[in-house]
């Protein structure tokens, strides 16, 4: 297998030319607030090169012709190990003094189910883990699987495997040995991070719609009750909770009345996230490649989460999609004493331009808070943010559209229909809610 081949040519970490632009905005938090990174959707394809024939730039354009490759990437290929290694050099270089990372899974590329294999897949993610070992070497990172991390993709089982055996083994030195050993059975797992914070890293490719194992389940591989039980001890014992995961919960913000994950599982999460909202401080996702934000109403129309889906590394669309995004990463600040969430440092690479100049150079694309005038990103203030997007010609809403991108294309509009998706899946989580939202529009 090519792809296999390649993998065995990406084993080391080479000096790139990386420039680490400064963090000089002005803030409304103390620099001095600890931080955290969230990195998403790596999707190497080891077989990306550059060469006159652009349908043979790589395997995830799947034979559409690339549109402009060059040494950092294209739009229709999944992410040369060049733009993984720059956006880990970036992260190094910028020295934020982060206290941990979080990675919201997804390393295979996107290319046809024959060219991978289990070993395929338990490689990539081999060498994706070691590579961020190699650039923090002295910081714990905690993974969660994502849909491409298995084979054949989507297909997770529910009981122990090959895949979730290797992931085991492969981030054990970044986890304790109960949630190995969970990790190992249904691939989830929690752990206290720091005193009084546990993370809880939930397998919701369980619940994905296109995963054919888990049909008609009620409860796959027992992670609802795992995950309500965890959170009751959490709340006995005074702990604050961060939830990790790849596939996010509500509704997608570019499709109408679509959830993620199947519709019946997303109504059990957003109950049991209801019911703990006193307990977890923040939800992270990726999955869609995408940056986008959603607030979890109680049923009363309260504010009680705060639930943020990180952009991609990878670059890709479908030829037929009209936006794409730029590679972004992005670190999180939060209040040392209870957790609470404080800010958004959002970074990306113009693709285009670091092709243009054979040279990385990521900047910080946006501070959540000095972006949209909000003094932290807790529930309140981001309820208060989407019912700013609400409004006719809302500039915020403009704003927030081409962070959505992470800055693709400015030229590019969201309005009508494409408004309404976006704005009723910020805000409603469940089928009622969100149902009702749509039919407001007239829709």
């Amino acid at each position: 297998m090519a792809l296999f081949v390649l993998l065995c040519l990406l084993g080391h970490v080479w000096n790139l030319q990386v420039s680490a632009a400064p963090v000089n905005n002005a803030f409304k938090h103390p620099q001095s607030a600890p931080k955290f990174w969230h990195i998403s959707d790596l999707h190497l394809d080891p077989t990306y090169h550059i060469t006159e024939d652009h349908t043979k730039v790589c395997f995830s354009s799947k034979g559409v012709p690339a549109l402009d490759p060059g040494v950092f990437g294209d739009f229709l290929c999944d992410s040369p190990y060049q733009l993984i290694l720059s956006a880990f050099s970036y992260m190094k270089q910028a020295d934020l003094q982060p206290e941990f990372i979080i990675w919201t899974g997804d390393s295979p590329p996107h290319v046809p189910k024959e060219e991978l294999s289990t070993d395929v897949v338990i490689d990539v993610i081999a060498n994706m883990t070691h590579t961020i070992r190699q650039f923090f070497p002295q910081l714990p990172v905690y993974p969660a699987l994502g849909n491409h991390d298995y084979w054949p993709q989507d297909q997770l089982p529910t009981s122990a495997n090959a895949i979730y055996d290797a992931v085991a083994k492969l981030w054990s030195p970044w986890l304790n040995p109960e949630a190995v050993a969970t990790l190992q059975k249904g691939g989830f797992y929690s752990l206290v991070i720091k005193p009084g914070l546990r993370l809880v890293s939930l397998n919701t490719n369980l619940y994905y719609s296109p995963n054919q194992v888990t049909v008609n389940m009620t409860d796959p591989a027992g992670q609802f009750q795992w995950l309500q039980e965890t959170l009751e001890l959490s709340r006995q014992k005074l702990e604050k909770v961060y939830v990790i995961a790849h596939v996010p919960i509500g509704y997608l913000p570019y499709a109408i009345n679509t959830t993620a994950v199947r519709e019946s599982y997303n109504e059990r999460l957003v109950k049991i996230f209801r019911n703990y909202s006193d307990v977890v401080q923040g939800q992270f996702y990726g999955h869609t490649h995408r940056d986008s934000i959603m607030v979890l109403l109680d049923q009363q129309g309260k504010p009680v989460n705060s639930i943020f889906v990180t952009p991609a590394v990878t670059p890709i669309k479908s030829l037929l999609e009209p936006y794409s995004n730029n590679p972004g990463v992005r670190a999180y600040l939060y209040h040392p004493e209870n957790y609470g969430l404080l800010d958004i440092w959002q970074f990306y690479l113009n693709l285009t331009e670091a092709n243009l100049e054979q040279k990385s150079d990521w900047k910080l694309e946006y501070i959540m808070t000095e972006a949209f005038d909000i003094d932290d990103i807790q529930p309140h203030n981001l309820h208060e943010l989407a019912l700013r997007f609400e409004q006719p010609q809302s500039k915020d809403f403009d704003k927030y559209f081409n962070h959505f991108m992470v800055s693709y294309n400015f030229s590019l509009t969201c309005e009508g229909l494409c408004k309404t998706i976006q704005v009723c899946a910020v805000h409603f989580l469940d089928q009622e809610t969100y149902s009702q939202c749509i039919a407001k529009a007239g829709i």
